[in-house]
């Protein structure tokens, strides 16, 4: 499972990082993305990538309740081709969600200790995201509301030690391109839903502050008192 994430770059880095001509006006940096808000999301227009804000929880384009997209945050690697939710996005509708790190909770006792997975190099990187768009039953000339899920695969061996599930990430330029290809049929991009290799990874714990997603500061980011980088790997 992939329920909180962060992409606290500053517009500068991400527009050179990703080859992007500009961002949306209301981006900014971002210490604890919950479902149900807009993310920054990359796509593909014209042949050129381009930047927008989509709302965090799918709501397939057939949907009659929007509030469908509360419990479609998330897509299973394993089943994407199978599910009517996905089928269509995957083949069609592939999007990056840029970010910079990813939140999961051990459970100890009735504590829910929060960690907080970057990558070593820390740089930004990208979700393997699936868009769609979706208007209300009977009124197809109304705005459409565009939406997103992140596709997650089995954990890998540091991610493990805290829950199941990882988010599919894609770091390099090579796997965006294939991603985003409007040409290349789901098949062809099967390859890239794997678990990010654990030893390019770090995890520490974070303040209980990132518990509640009203909080939205830096403090949100920043080791716990009794928690250093690296501190899962000694759990």
């Amino acid at each position: 499972m992939c329920g909180r994430f962060t992409l606290t770059q500053e517009g500068e880095v991400l527009l050179e990082r990703f080859r992007l001509q500009a961002l949306p006006p209301e981006y900014r940096p971002r210490y604890n993305i919950a479902p149900g808000q807009p993310a920054l999301s990359i796509g593909l227009r014209a042949g050129e990538r381009r930047a927008s804000m989509l709302r965090w929880g799918l709501i397939p384009h057939w949907a009659k309740d929007p509030k469908m997209g509360y419990s479609l945050i998330n897509a299973r690697a394993e089943s994407v081709r199978e599910k009517p939710s996905f089928r269509v996005p995957f083949e069609r509708r592939r999007c990056l969600i840029p970010a910079d790190g990813f939140y999961e909770w051990r459970k100890e006792g009735r504590r829910r200790i929060p960690f907080r997975f970057v990558l070593k190099k820390r740089v930004p990187f990208a979700f393997a995201g699936l868009w769609d768009a979706w208007r209300p039953p009977g009124e197809p000339q109304s705005e459409p509301l565009y939406t997103f899920t992140i596709l997650t695969t089995a954990a890998n061996e540091l991610v493990a030690r805290v829950h199941d599930r990882m988010p599919v990430i894609l770091a390099e330029e090579e796997a965006w391109d294939l991603w985003l290809d409007p040409e290349v049929p789901g098949e062809g991009v099967a390859h890239l839903l794997e678990s990010f290799p654990a030893d390019a990874m770090e995890a520490y714990e974070v303040s209980p502050v990132v518990n509640s997603a009203r909080n939205d500061t830096p403090e949100c980011i920043v080791p716990a008192a009794a928690g250093e980088a690296g501190d899962l790997e000694q759990t």
